[in-house]
């Protein structure tokens, strides 16, 4: 799979690249990364990337004419890359569009705002989808655009070294993921639940599922009704 990033600064993204699961999904051809930044699309002569708000308003907007460019840029290279815009007004990026998107597409184009973000008349025209990440602003979308990639790229085939590594996982089936422990049996008078030694790995599953609806019901309790309506309505 294909991820191109849309952003004035590719530097910010490209060092998530270098080392780990990513870096070898990169050297095995599972994954390929591009940068296009809308500066080199600037039809001011002094490559001006950023505008005042129509109607008034502090900050600036990114230049509806550089970001178009470079859309269009990627869209030409490629007709059927599938385009994202991150912003704070949107729906959530949840894991289930992760797993979705890992098996729809083979290029992705994840466009990064900045400033005050973009202009409405760009996300009409050209966004396939648009994601925020959490309720919170951040300064720009690289961040939220590494965390799609890196959400999506671990659903891709053999991208994780071991593939039961996605089962189980928090969010699957509205649940967190269940406490996990390795050695040792005892840490700081700590001790590891004493059926997690015993081997019956139908008790443990079971006490795992105990302990992923607790977790849910306390950290998570908009999950956790939900996932009683699913219940109750499966009945």
């Amino acid at each position: 799979m294909k991820f191109t990033f849309i952003s004035l600064f590719p530097n910010l993204i490209e060092p998530y690249f270098s080392d780990s699961i990513l870096r070898r999904a990169l050297d095995a051809g599972i994954i390929e990364i591009s940068f296009v930044n809308p500066r080199d699309f600037s039809e001011n002569r002094l490559k001006k990337v950023d505008d005042y708000m129509c109607g008034g308003g502090a900050g600036l907007l990114m230049d509806c004419a550089a970001l178009s460019n470079a859309i269009e840029f990627v869209k030409k290279s490629d007709p059927n890359v599938h385009f994202i815009v991150l912003t704070p007004a949107a729906k959530q990026f949840k894991q289930k569009d992760a797993a979705r998107l890992a098996g729809e597409f083979d290029h992705i184009c994840l466009i990064c705002g900045r400033y005050e973000g973009i202009d409405e008349r760009i996300i009409e025209i050209y966004a396939n989808e648009v994601f925020s990440v959490g309720d919170f602003v951040l300064t720009g979308g690289e961040l939220p655009a590494l965390c799609m990639c890196d959400a999506i790229s671990r659903n891709l085939k053999n991208v994780l070294g071991n593939s039961d590594s996605l089962s189980g996982e928090s969010f699957e089936n509205n649940l967190l993921e269940a406490p996990n422990f390795t050695k040792p049996n005892v840490f700081k008078k700590i001790s590891v639940t004493s059926e997690f030694l015993k081997g019956n790995h139908a008790k443990i599953c079971a006490l795992k599922r105990q302990m992923a609806n607790a977790k849910t019901k306390f950290f998570r309790p908009d999950l956790f009704h939900n996932r009683q309506i699913k219940e109750k309505n499966e009945k």
